[in-house]
């Protein structure tokens, strides 16, 4: 079999949604040591917009992740975040952009030492000082009930199951009200019923929100589900972009190879 894959250009006149994107990165390269992760990416994401990133391991899904939030810096290009780019900033002042950020970790990533409650007021307690500790638990329980989880809210992360500790990290995710929202595979090591719960729970969150979104999945029927768009990589750059039947439909034999399951 041939494995050599065409990578589809991207039109230099592509026309996006918004005059403005919440998201911008244009031309990103990102390198460790030899190994070239990206090379030349540039997508947009608007408000309201959920956009999935595929591909490969090792094919920079979750660098991409860490751009966005500024965990790490691009060689070159920029990564900006409602129109400012966030590449020369200080630490101080990503701070404060990432404050209009909600991230979900791939395994939820909750403090073991601390209730249900108790982790997700830990963003309001270190970004929220004004609040009075009524004002906070009123917010808590306002969070948790939005993800189905007001009535968990004493125990421990290992007391609950693992779906139910994706949606405790969403509402983690929630608590400063971003309008930013990454999700980086929100139903890995979930049950097919777990994983359509979440998938459930990320549309309807969108909905009600209207949150720039970008998820980061390995699992093709939660990309259908939540994206408006789709994002195929391929040895650091783009195989393909659209929605999920134009990428069903594409003729590229990478994509076509990728998506034969679904």
């Amino acid at each position: 079999m041939d494995t050599t894959y065409q990578i589809a250009t991207q039109p230099e006149d592509a026309k996006q949604d918004d005059s403005a994107p919440v998201v911008g990165l244009k031309d990103l390269h990102k390198s460790f040591g030899t190994q070239q992760v990206l090379k030349g990416i540039s997508l947009t994401v608007g408000g309201g917009e959920t956009l999935a990133v595929l591909g490969r391991s090792g094919s920079g899904k979750s660098v991409l992740l860490k751009l966005v939030i500024g965990l790490e810096k691009p060689d070159a290009g920029s990564v900006s975040i409602h129109g400012q780019d966030i590449a020369g900033l200080d630490l101080d002042r990503i701070g404060e952009v990432r404050k209009t950020m909600g991230f979900l970790f791939q395994h939820a990533a909750l403090y073991d030492s601390l209730t249900v409650e108790q982790n997700v007021a830990f963003p309001l307690q270190h970004h929220k000082k004004e609040m009075s500790k009524s004002e906070r638990s009123a917010r808590v329980k306002e969070l948790l009930a939005e993800v189905g989880m007001d009535g968990h809210l004493d125990k421990m992360p290992s007391d609950i199951s693992g779906g139910m500790q994706k949606r405790v990290g969403l509402a983690r995710a929630l608590a400063l009200e971003p309008d930013i929202l990454l999700l980086d595979e929100p139903t890995a090591g979930l049950d097919p019923i777990s994983a359509a719960e979440i998938d459930d729970l990320v549309l309807k969150l969108q909905k009600e929100r209207h949150m720039a979104s970008i998820v980061v999945t390995h699992d093709l029927h939660s990309a259908k589900t939540v994206a408006d768009r789709l994002v195929l990589l391929y040895q650091g750059e783009i195989a393909i972009e659209g929605t999920f039947e134009e990428l069903r439909h594409s003729d590229i034999e990478f994509v076509k190879e990728f998506l034969k399951d679904s």
